[in-house]
């Protein structure tokens, strides 16, 4: 069974210490999603699988990574590369991935990979990395160590959802985080830990992926 997974998409390339820190924490299965093999041979780092349509892999890249990694080719076009590296973890019941190289060189993927948390939240947990900070989605009551003065914002993507978090200078009750209607960007943490509530729903928490890191809460 895979623990937990890294998911590398074809956006911004990750740095190798970023990858190197995750596989400490028990990230230690790499999936390339199809052009994501690209940025990790430039990295010097094999991943177990690459998985996609490989219409991004270059060939000098999928030659590299037949000698020793897993190539699966999947040519429908109903789902991005990065889903198709979703669902073979949910088959494999994978219970936690992060995916990286999911934002940057096309806003579509970018919107696209954002949405995947929302999409399987019921069937894995997906965090995203975005070069300094770490989205993470939380549903229900749920207790967080964090930092005290660390910058914490919030959002939600469906009606209906109601945020409500302690621990931060601007309180929330009940909230209403409707994207495009309001959210709490940059709120910050005045203690050490924050108690928040997604009631009928999911919603995005994003700090800093150092802090993170630096707790082991990941």
């Amino acid at each position: 069974m895979i623990k937990k997974a890294l998911i590398v998409a074809n956006g911004f390339k990750p740095g190798k210490s970023l990858i190197r820190s995750l596989k400490k924490y028990g990230y230690d299965f790499l999936i390339a999603a199809d052009g994501g093999a690209n940025n990790l041979r430039e990295l010097n780092i094999l991943p177990d699988l690459v998985i996609g349509d490989l219409d991004s892999i270059l060939t000098d890249t999928l030659n590299w990574v037949k000698k020793s990694s897993e190539v699966v080719q999947i040519k429908r076009q109903n789902d991005t590369d990065v889903e198709k590296a979703i669902k073979y973890l949910i088959k494999k019941k994978c219970p936690q991935a992060i995916i990286i190289g999911g934002t940057g060189n096309r806003l579509d993927h970018s919107i696209a990979n954002l949405s995947f948390l929302i999409k399987y939240f019921d069937k894995i947990n997906l965090l995203l990395v975005h070069m300094d900070s770490i989205l993470i989605p939380y549903s229900g009551y749920n207790e967080i160590k964090v930092r005290k003065g660390e910058i914490i914002s919030l959002y939600t993507f469906k009606p209906g959802v109601e945020v409500s978090a302690k621990g931060l200078k601007y309180k929330l009750n009940k909230t209403s985080l409707m994207f495009g209607v309001k959210d709490s960007t940059s709120n910050i943490a005045v203690s050490n830990k924050i108690s928040l509530n997604a009631e009928n729903g999911i919603a995005f928490l994003i700090r800093g992926l150092k802090e993170v890191l630096a707790d082991g809460n990941i």
